[in-house]
């Protein structure tokens, strides 16, 4: 039997912020301590939402395990000393999305989740510097699960909530994030301002496509079939 309760679970990375510049930089230390140059802005992004230790192996397939851990572990330290002395400009809120969550919070019974590849330290660090930690009921993180686009992210998220998947939605930038809600049995929610082409998010066939988060909130009512009336 339904809780009667609708769940929105966003992406993090190219969805609620942007943080491709501090990823980017953060990455190129990576392969700098391996002597290598970093591949092409493209190559990298459109790995965003995959598990660190993924993107590595996806990205230097021929080198050994040991030298991929060297650069996760590279990879994350240049992440936090980057944060550290940069502060939240390094990922900022996309334009619109502040207001958007603080539209959604005001419904009812909609709760809000997260559904990210970071880490718990760096979802933690994101949400406190956006004065976001309460805001999400259920946090999923790279730490806890195997990497997008299996489906236990979300299958956690909706055991927290006691929702079923017909009242779920997920909404994300990439392929990996589709891939996982069609996995997981829910509709999803492709937006146009991250990391992936509009036409890659096409070929999956999500629920709705937003290219202005002026319109995001408007959209997940609509497919979760509630009112802020």
């Amino acid at each position: 039997m339904s809780s009667g309760l609708k769940l929105a679970i966003f992406d993090v990375d190219g969805t609620l912020v942007d943080s491709q510049a501090h990823i980017l930089r953060s990455m190129a230390a990576a392969f700098d301590s391996v002597g290598r140059e970093m591949p092409a802005r493209g190559a990298v992004l459109e790995l965003v939402g995959l598990s660190l230790p993924l993107v590595i192996a996806r990205l230097c397939p021929d080198l050994s395990d040991t030298l991929r851990e060297g650069m996760v572990a590279t990879y994350k330290d240049t992440f936090v000393a980057t944060r550290v002395a940069d502060g939240a400009a390094t990922a900022p809120l996309y334009p619109g999305i502040a207001e958007t969550l603080d539209r959604l919070a005001r419904v009812e019974p909609l709760l809000l989740g997260v559904a990210t590849g970071k880490s718990r330290r760096g979802l933690t660090h994101v949400l406190d510097q956006h004065g976001l930690s309460r805001r999400f009921v259920t946090q999923q993180v790279a730490d806890d699960h195997p990497s997008k686009p299996h489906p236990a992210m979300l299958e956690a998220a909706l055991r927290d909530t006691g929702c079923d998947p017909a009242d779920a939605v997920m909404i994300g930038d990439t392929v990996f994030d589709l891939e996982m809600a069609q996995a997981a049995g829910i509709p999803a929610i492709a937006v146009g301002w991250g990391y992936h082409p509009l036409a890659d998010l096409q070929r999956l066939s999500p629920r709705a496509m937003v290219q202005d988060t002026g319109d995001l909130a408007a959209t997940i009512l609509d497919v979760l079939g509630v009112s802020d009336d």
